[in-house]
């Protein structure tokens, strides 16, 4: 009887483990699509100051990225590149392009609220954590999953733990929670505006929020989003950083 009540244990949690994990692949397969194509806005808003980014990205799958900066006039034309597990940054008005190292990932992205890892994505939140469901709630009056990921010990991550919150209809991320290795809670950000890009249904406003930092927050638009573009590895080159309009 005892055997059997572990392996029944054990297979609930392998097939909660699984469900986890599909859960997350659904809704990262949702966000990025086979490629895409976006326009986005970027406000960052601190107590006495704010400053708006007009950005535009290219994306193939996970593995291949281009980030341009269109505005302001002083960043217009910096370009990040992600090619598999290299990043790049090519900065016009020095004309050179810098490889990020992976100590750079938890680093501020020109100076919001979100990490070099949150946009630039190094890190994979489907290889490089373990997944479980940890509950429920309603966001927005979207009933939602909570799925934990914790860290593995080998993966080289920012994060210690995510707690993510997954919309169960659409799989849309509705919420994310950020912590360090020891559990403290740095982050959260908080998705909005739903709308329909063409066919495909996405938070069109994502806030992210520092816990401990008061008025101070960072949130990203998307003015326009294409899925299934025609794009290819060769367009992710250091030679089109340069020439990115």
């Amino acid at each position: 009887m005892k055997k059997l009540l572990l392996l029944f244990l054990l297979s609930s949690y392998a097939i909660q483990a699984q469900d986890a994990y599909d859960i997350i692949k659904r809704s990262d397969d949702h966000l990025r699509g086979a490629s895409n194509k976006a326009e986005m806005s970027i406000e960052i808003q601190r107590p006495k100051w704010s400053r708006t980014m007009e950005v535009k990205a290219w994306a193939l799958g996970s593995e291949y990225s281009f980030i341009l900066v269109q505005a302001p006039a002083r960043d217009k034309g910096t370009v990040f590149l992600k090619r598999e597990n290299e990043i790049w940054n090519w900065q016009p008005k020095i004309e050179k392009v810098i490889k990020l190292p992976p100590s750079m990932m938890m680093q501020s992205w020109m100076g919001s609220d979100f990490t070099n890892d949150d946009l630039i994505k190094e890190s994979s939140i489907l290889t490089d954590y373990t997944h479980e469901i940890i509950g429920d709630t309603t966001l927005l009056e979207r009933p939602c999953h909570i799925i934990e990921l914790t860290a593995k010990e080998d993966a080289a991550v920012v994060w210690g733990k995510i707690n993510l919150y997954i919309d169960k209809k659409d799989f849309l991320q509705m919420a994310s929670e950020f912590y360090d290795e020891d559990g403290y809670l740095i982050n959260k950000m908080d998705a909005s505006d739903i709308k329909y890009f063409g066919d495909k249904i996405l938070p069109a406003t994502l806030k992210m929020t520092p816990f401990e930092e008061e008025g101070q927050r960072t949130i990203l638009q998307y003015k326009s989003m294409e899925y299934n573009i025609d794009i290819n590895e060769s367009f992710f080159t250091q030679q089109n950083m340069k020439r990115l309009r």
